[in-house]
């Protein structure tokens, strides 16, 4: 198989708060003869927080972000809903507005920069399905996951605004009906979990203004997994891994049942199958343990 090359944008959580993921995104990617290019220059993409207090500043910021990527001629992937909301959202804002464009080029220009609009921003997701395909993957699984019920955690940044996200992929993704982490984890020859909240809001970005409500989104996402009979649940963002993984406790008195289930990084569940090292693939870190291996 060719190798692909990708401009990695890590964000910043897969770096502090879950280690686990970037390691498994590595690991996963030399199991597919994927080369990522670290953007070791990149900033944070403002987490859904710095838009509403400064719009221009999260442009520029973005932007400059891009604009690593170009430098090296490859298209960036995420590995963070919220980065591609972020980062999507800039590209499609300066694609289309010749003036703000040159506004956010002028900020760049000081820093010897200029956003071109000519790299594609996707999260890896949705770039290992496009360029290497789900027929593909499941010829190279090694472990088939045949023997548990995995359910989906799509989260919210990732497929809505459906027509931004659908600009980044060549896969159509519906957010009433997305497919896309049901797919892959066929794929890897699970069993998918389909429940209701599998596409809503895990509650991270209201955790500070409203905590109830945030544990309450928490709580119905994990119960609803759980109703639907699964061993764990799986997801491409890790600030949803965050919620899911570490707010057990919240989240159980907040709807008022205990709800609990293993949480894996989309990485991770493909590494499993294509036969990464456990330690390779960090799951020893999570809260709730994975102890199914």
């Amino acid at each position: 198989m060719e190798k692909l090359r990708y401009a990695l944008f890590t964000g910043c959580t897969a770096k502090q708060s879950t280690p686990e993921q970037l390691a498994s995104t590595y690991a996963v990617a030399k199991k597919l003869n994927i080369e990522l290019i670290e953007l070791e220059e990149a900033s944070c993409c403002g987490a859904s927080h710095l838009q509403d207090y400064d719009d221009f500043l999260s442009l520029v910021l973005n932007a400059r972000n891009i604009a690593y990527a170009e430098k090296q001629g490859l298209t960036m992937v995420t590995i963070c809903n919220t980065c591609q909301l972020n980062t999507a959202m800039t590209k499609h804002r300066l694609d289309n507005d010749v003036g703000l464009k040159n506004k956010v080029n002028e900020k760049l220009r000081e820093i010897g920069l200029e956003y071109k609009g000519t790299s594609n921003v996707v999260h890896f997701l949705y770039a290992i399905i496009d360029d290497i395909g789900l027929d593909k993957i499941a010829n190279m699984v090694k472990t088939p996951l045949s023997q548990f019920n995995i359910a989906p955690f799509y989260g919210c940044h990732n497929i809505r605004p459906s027509e931004l996200q659908n600009e980044s992929h060549k896969t159509p993704e519906n957010p009433y009906r997305p497919t896309s982490l049901d797919d892959l984890i066929v794929a890897c020859g699970g069993i998918n979990v389909d429940y209701k909240e599998k596409n809503k809001c895990c509650g991270f970005h209201v955790e500070l203004q409203a905590p109830k409500t945030a544990s309450i989104l928490t709580g119905k996402a994990i119960a609803g997994a759980m109703d639907g009979d699964a061993d764990w649940m799986v997801t491409p963002c890790p600030l949803c891994h965050l919620k899911l993984d570490t707010q057990t406790k919240h989240s159980s008195n907040a709807i008022g049942r205990d709800v609990s289930l293993p949480v894996l990084h989309m990485q991770q569940m493909l590494g499993l199958a294509l036969g990464c090292p456990q330690e390779e693939l960090g799951l020893k870190h999570h809260l709730v343990k994975v102890d199914f291996i």
